[in-house]
């Protein structure tokens, strides 16, 4: 069977993957399991959080916004355990096509944002090499360190916990859809907010949140935190409530999305002809959150305090799966089968490179 593109499936992971990892060392704490985007590793009185994913990089966002994303996707993974990333191991494989001015450009403004967030370049590899194309050029490695226990993981949701979100769904998808395309929000709603819009891109982190809510207190206040990447929110909650062993129960009348992202995502539907369900799209700089119920005005005060909207829109129950309440009906909200964001990711390059072949 041919294999299929992203991440790989469960059941390749479970059959796979997870029956074999080397030898078992005890100092090992959270290991490869789904829904978890780092490792644990215990060291005397020390906890090592690790987290590894490629090097994203995409010319086409401008060197400056791909780097600062770059970085932000390795951090994001990171801070959901509540501890600041701290160390970077970087391995660069580079396109042939990439000249050294291109490579300066990405390398300088990665070390800017590096150094914004405290985070220290330590090791890497670079080079370039045949068969490398963007925007996966490379691996890396991030560390945080932190004392014996003062973390949290996806896993660590109780019932009870109150349910919160920040930002609101979808900010991936409209910050890629409106820095690629901007003419199409130009012809809805003006140059004005075409270039507005474009910086709904540098939400596309939960660093910052991730970092406030630890302020409030880990696995006392804040227990699990898990950001919003593929398949959106109803993707991380049901990572979160299969993660923890648990039921999550979300309000319809709870939920928020912003007045910018929802102008995007309704001309971009209409561009293409395609729906775009905001809950199931790709949303990076979603953080989800399991925050103890008597710390929840505390979390929501320290979030606004820094500018981030946020919400609890439900609830952690004794049971499984995750269920959406609107008026007194409920119903089951299901790991989504497909990301509404790559058909019309696609779909927008394709009407919009036949035009200009045709013009």
């Amino acid at each position: 069977m041919e294999g299929v593109i992203g991440k790989v499936n469960r059941k390749l992971f479970e059959e796979v993957i997870y029956p074999n990892l080397g030898f078992k060392d005890p100092s090992v704490k959270v290991g490869p399991r789904f829904g978890v985007d780092f490792g644990v590793i215990s060291l005397g009185d020390k906890d090592i959080i690790v987290e590894v994913d490629p090097v994203y990089i995409v010319p086409e966002y401008g060197w400056e916004r791909s780097s600062w994303f770059a970085v932000h996707i390795l951090a994001s993974d990171l801070a959901v355990s509540g501890v600041p990333p701290r160390y970077l191991f970087i391995d660069l494989n580079l396109p042939m096509k990439m000249s050294d001015d291109e490579f300066r450009a990405m390398w300088i403004n990665i070390h800017k944002e590096a150094e914004r967030l405290g985070i220290s370049i330590v090791s890497g590899h670079t080079g370039r090499y045949e068969g490398v194309d963007y925007p996966m050029i490379g691996g890396a490695t991030l560390i945080g360190i932190t004392n014996r226990d003062e973390y949290v993981t996806p896993a660590m949701a109780e019932p009870g916990d109150a349910i919160l979100m920040t930002k609101g769904p979808a900010i991936e998808t409209a910050g890629i859809l409106s820095c690629l395309f901007p003419q199409v929000l130009e012809r809805d709603y003006g140059e004005e907010f075409a270039t507005r819009s474009q910086e709904i891109f540098y939400l596309q982190s939960v660093v910052e949140d991730a970092l406030i809510l630890a302020s409030i207190g880990l696995r006392k206040g804040v227990k699990a935190m898990h950001d919003a990447t593929e398949y959106g929110l109803w993707g991380a909650l049901n990572d979160v409530a299969e993660a923890s062993n648990v039921g999550i129960r979300v309000y319809k009348d709870r939920l928020f999305i912003r007045e910018d992202v929802a102008k995007v995502l309704e001309s971009f539907s209409r561009f293409t002809g395609l729906s775009i369900d905001p809950y199931s799209s790709i949303s990076e700089g979603t953080l989800i959150a399991a925050i103890d119920k008597g710390r929840v005005d505390k979390a929501l005060k320290a979030l606004e305090g820094k500018g981030i909207e946020a919400a609890v829109i439900g609830e952690v129950f004794e049971g499984s799966g995750v269920y959406l309440v609107e008026g007194r009906s409920e119903r089951p909200i299901v790991q989504p089968e497909r990301d509404d964001f790559w058909p019309v990711f696609f779909k927008t390059l394709q009407i919009i490179q036949e035009g200009s072949k045709g013009s």
